[in-house]
């Protein structure tokens, strides 16, 4: 799992936010849950490796082989729902 300590603040048309919020809820899923694997698509995609800050001790990394990791349809984000308790 992931350690969730770093922000990233960014400047977004106020009209897509709200498009973008309501599509996330409508999905059941979290606007932070989205850009997440949006960041881990982009990387594996562009063949950046990386630790996860949750992999202590682990020398796992994720790496995609040079010209794979295909881009995604608008709006097909695989982050993984949220469980309700």
């Amino acid at each position: 799992m992931e350690s969730k300590t770093a922000r990233l603040t960014l400047l977004i048309d106020p009209a897509k936010k709200e498009a973008f919020e309501r599509l996330c809820a409508a999905q059941d899923l979290t606007p932070s849950q989205v850009v997440r694997q949006l960041i881990r698509d982009y990387l594996t995609r562009h063949g950046v490796s990386y630790v996860p800050s949750g992999a202590r001790g682990s020398r796992a990394t994720t790496r995609a082989p040079a010209g794979e990791g295909e881009p995604h349809p608008p709006g097909a984000a695989r982050a993984k729902p949220r469980q309700r308790r």
